[in-house]
């Protein structure tokens, strides 16, 4: 009578681990799962895809400077080589790019704005006419973290220019970028309440007409 109750005993301890396991095996099988679903990433065709789609774009920003200030203000970009960054808050900066230059305003002095070539700086590269992330040695690295996408890009024939880091998040949705320049200097800008189409007035990118307004003409 014993062995039976003993026999019985490792049956249902069996039949305990038995179930167990099965309950383990299940809960690794969702795990991975969620896991790859998770880690997909978009293409690069289809981030090309969507940056060629944006025409006007208009966005809220949050940029994180590196001694840890932060400043906010409207983004608004008119593709192709256009874009307006404006800062809130007085004597706030005010960034412009068109015809292939950076005009950086500084309302606190009395000089025209400081310029240099678009094309050296990374920035370029999602104001193309045509962007292509799948040209040859243009993208450093391409992950997914998350339901995010990173990719990191630079101009293939000038990397000395600095790089790029571009978040997409699913559909895909530009959430935000990072830059390094050539200077070693790096700025986060985090997109807000973006808005896609309308019209943006050709004037609000105007390097030499917005010098002129300030009363600093630039020739």
């Amino acid at each position: 009578m014993r062995m039976g109750i003993e026999k019985a005993s490792w049956v249902y301890i069996l039949g305990i681990m038995t179930l167990i396991r099965k309950i383990l095996i299940s809960c690794i099988a969702v795990i991975t799962f969620t896991a790859a679903a998770q880690a997909e990433k978009l293409s690069l065709t289809e981030i090309s895809d969507y940056l060629n789609s944006l025409e006007n774009v208009s966005a809220d920003f949050q940029q994180s400077n590196e001694d840890g200030s932060v400043s906010t203000g409207k983004l608004l970009i008119r593709r192709p080589g256009r874009l307006r960054l404006e800062y809130g808050g007085e004597f706030a900066p005010l960034v412009l790019v068109s015809g292939g230059q950076v005009g950086v305003f500084d309302p606190s002095s009395n000089e025209p704005p400081t310029r240099f070539p678009l094309n050296q700086t990374p920035l370029s590269i999602i104001l193309k006419r045509n962007v292509d992330l799948t040209q040859t040695k243009m993208v450093v690295s391409h992950t997914a973290r998350g339901n995010d996408t990173y990719v990191r890009a630079q101009d293939p024939d000038h990397p000395e220019y600095g790089y790029i880091d571009l978040i997409f998040g699913d559909a895909p949705i530009l959430k935000a970028w990072k830059i390094k320049s050539q200077d070693g200097s790096e700025t986060f800008i985090q997109l807000t309440k973006m808005e896609l189409g309308g019209s943006l007035k050709s004037s609000l990118f105007n390097i030499k007409s917005e010098a002129k307004k300030r009363g600093t003409p630039i020739e």
